[in-house]
């Protein structure tokens, strides 16, 4: 046990952070500014490497020989000038000792000298205090002396370890002495790059009690749209809500009744979702985690109850699923999946059992996306980088392979689609379409090719009245192809008796006009999905999620507005305002936006990635720090900037008004 305890003799002490000598009756005492103190609070000391000289100090635990229960941690000053005999007197009257003269080891050696306690028991911590030669009375200590005569190992290490390297300390006048406080518990000794580091256990703990409380969190609302890195990411169902995944949590959000519901199943990120055929259920596949919990899998669940229907494929995904289809003639009984591992594995599995139908090793570096023919369930199509390849599922599980494209073909085919009859539409990163038919023989073929946008295609959606929509990540433009009239251009059709004229928007131009001017400028990014509002309607409403994590909606024959707004990259900053139920987010993507609960009231976009946020007490400004060094305050009802700083080169992370109002803080 340790115990607090109350010395009033002792040499030196500290109270209320100044240094006194003994307490004396006359106001003249001045401290003996010529030794350094020996004895020193060990929670107020230097901290480690900040003078010059080493091994300046040390902590040890010292043990009263006569009553082992009285002992405690101090810190002694191991270049102090006081004389080691004074110093063990000192060391007593801690301990309630009178006339202590000894110091001996746990194994009985006894010390005589700070260059001891400096070198040759550098690595011992525990010390016995004793009024005479030979008073030890511990069986333990006696024992280890008896070993410790047998065979005595000197410290081999010729330097001195730096523990605490502290100034010279001054003193003040004082009138009473406290004891320092008394360390409850072991250090914690650390070697990080070969210096041996110590560290201190608190002196308060918190409660023992460490269960967590009665309440559990549970989602409100998430925020953003992952569309920077992930394809075929956006859906709509029968009931009207859009369908898309976030982190772990797959999203269905209502716009009719500003709700959202969630699928929480998944303990990693999710990597690639498809939707049943019957618009009633949901694969969805997650990346592997570090831990038998998070092992890569594929999820069947309702997007009704959100309850999971099936889990399959534990242990057979090396990284995670990196793809995942539904078959289309025998009503999705059939899903297929692709393994992100290094052999890029193709497996095919009868959800409804879990039974593994077959697999095969793709051995492709960059495979992008697979898919059943809709007409054959035993037809697999595989794409990606230099690579199109047609799989033929046999009754004994084997694959037969055709490839349609092969290295050393550079074409990266992006996306897939199908006509009516069955012929295969690919697009490519070089901007074409390209149509693949089957002849008498059952040899593809290429029926038709063309160049359709200027950079890479991402999205490729066949409307049911025969109209293709292509979406460029590049270019940022949605275009209608007739696949009736071998794939041109629409620009006036008719539809009964109607004449409509189709424009080509530019989503590059299509954000949020509320508020401030300059978003009518901003660039929502390139198109990564496209999906009809009211499937088989054929009204030409879509929704477009693109490659800076926003939801478009509109149609080719008006504007696109905003649905989902979504950080594109790292987002750092984040601040609540202190009366109002508003909350303000930064990133690198350079972007800040406000939000009052789950609306976007404004975002900005300013010259700087935003790494940290704070509201002024009042709430009237919004400071944000940049990765450069600059001090960026906005108004807070619009975002306009205020004022800018440079205050240095480096990350500003933290940032704090006074409660006064009159100071502003800024660490980096």
């Amino acid at each position: 046990e340790l115990f607090n305890i109350s010395v009033q003799q002792a040499s030196y002490g500290k109270k209320n952070g100044v240094w006194y000598g003994p307490a004396m009756p006359s106001s003249n005492w001045k401290p003996p500014l010529s030794r350094k103190p020996s004895i020193v609070e060990a929670a107020d000391a230097p901290p480690p490497g900040g003078g010059s000289k080493p091994s300046s100090g040390r902590v040890i635990r010292i043990i009263n020989n006569q009553d082992h229960t009285v002992q405690c941690r101090v810190l002694l000053n191991l270049r102090t000038s006081q004389p080691f005999e004074e110093v063990l007197e000192d060391l007593g009257q801690v301990l309630k000792m009178n006339g202590a003269k000894r110091m001996y080891t746990v194994s009985g050696q006894e010390v005589r000298s700070f260059s001891q306690l400096r070198n040759e028991f550098a690595d011992v911590d525990t010390f016995y205090l004793a009024t005479s030669v030979g008073a030890l009375s511990s069986p333990l200590v006696e024992d280890a002396r008896e070993a410790g005569t047998r065979s005595r190992r000197a410290r081999s290490k010729s330097r001195a370890r730096v523990l605490y390297a502290g100034n010279p300390i001054s003193f003040e006048q004082a009138v009473k002495y406290s004891l320092m406080e008394v360390m409850k518990e072991e250090p914690i000794r650390v070697t990080i790059r070969g210096l041996r580091r110590t560290f201190y256990p608190p002196l308060h703990h918190p409660p023992h009690d460490n269960s967590p409380p009665e309440k559990r969190l549970q989602i409100s609302w998430v925020y953003g749209y992952r569309g920077t890195d992930s394809k075929r990411n956006l859906w709509v169902l029968p009931t009207g809500e859009i369908m898309y995944f976030v982190g772990a949590v797959a999203v269905l959000y209502d716009r009719d009744e500003d709700t959202q519901r969630h699928y929480i199943g998944h303990t990693e990120d999710i990597q690639c979702m498809d939707l049943h055929p019957s618009r009633e259920m949901v694969a969805s596949g997650q990346r592997a985690g570090r831990n038998r919990k998070t092992q890569a899998h594929i999820r069947i669940w309702s997007t009704e109850t959100l309850l999971t229907l099936y889990v399959f494929g534990m242990g057979e995904f090396e990284i995670g699923v990196s793809a995942v289809a539904f078959s289309q003639l025998n009503g999705g009984s059939y899903v297929l999946a692709v393994d992100a591992g290094r052999e890029r594995i193709l497996s095919v599995w009868q959800w409804q059992w879990g039974h593994l139908l077959g697999k095969v090793a793709t051995l492709q570096d960059d495979l992008t996306g697979a898919a059943f023919h809709p007409l054959d369930d035993n037809l697999l199509i595989t794409h990606g980088k230099g690579h199109l390849t047609f799989w033929t599922r046999r009754k004994d599980g084997f694959f037969e392979r055709t490839d349609i494209i092969k290295p050393p073909s550079r074409t990266n085919v992006t996306t897939l689609q199908f006509e009516q009859d069955g012929d295969v539409v690919t697009a490519d990163g070089d901007g074409f379409i390209t149509i693949y038919s089957v002849d008498s023989d059952g040899a593809y073929f290429v029926r038709n090719e063309f160049e359709a946008h200027t950079k890479g295609i991402s999205a490729l959606v066949m409307l049911s009245e025969g109209t293709l929509l292509s979406g460029g990540e590049r270019d940022r433009k949605i275009i209608a192809w007739d696949t009736l009239q071998n794939y041109k251009k629409i620009t006036e059709t008719k539809v009964s008796i109607m004449i409509i004229q189709i424009h080509i928007f530019n989503v590059n131009i299509m954000m949020i006009s509320s508020f401030i001017e300059s978003n009518l400028q901003e660039s929502a990014g390139g198109v990564r999905s496209i999906y009809p509002q009211r499937p088989g309607r054929n009204d030409g409403n879509i929704y477009v999620g693109t490659t800076k994590n926003n939801i478009m909606e509109g149609s080719l024959q008006r504007r696109f507005n905003q649905v989902v707004f979504g950080h594109s990259r790292h987002l750092w900053g984040l601040a609540v305002h202190p009366d109002d139920d508003l909350f303000a987010t930064g990133g690198h993507d350079k972007n800040i936006a406000m939000w009052r609960r789950n609306k976007l009231l404004w975002s900005v976009q300013g010259l700087y990635e935003c790494v940290s946020l704070c509201f002024h007490p009042f709430g009237v400004v919004l400071a944000a720090g940049s990765t450069e060094g600059h001090l960026v305050v906005l108004n807070a009802e619009n975002g306009a900037p205020v004022v800018t700083i440079r205050v240095c080169g480096s990350p500003l992370n933290c940032l704090g008004y006074n409660p006064a109002i009159k100071m502003f803080i800024v660490c980096s």
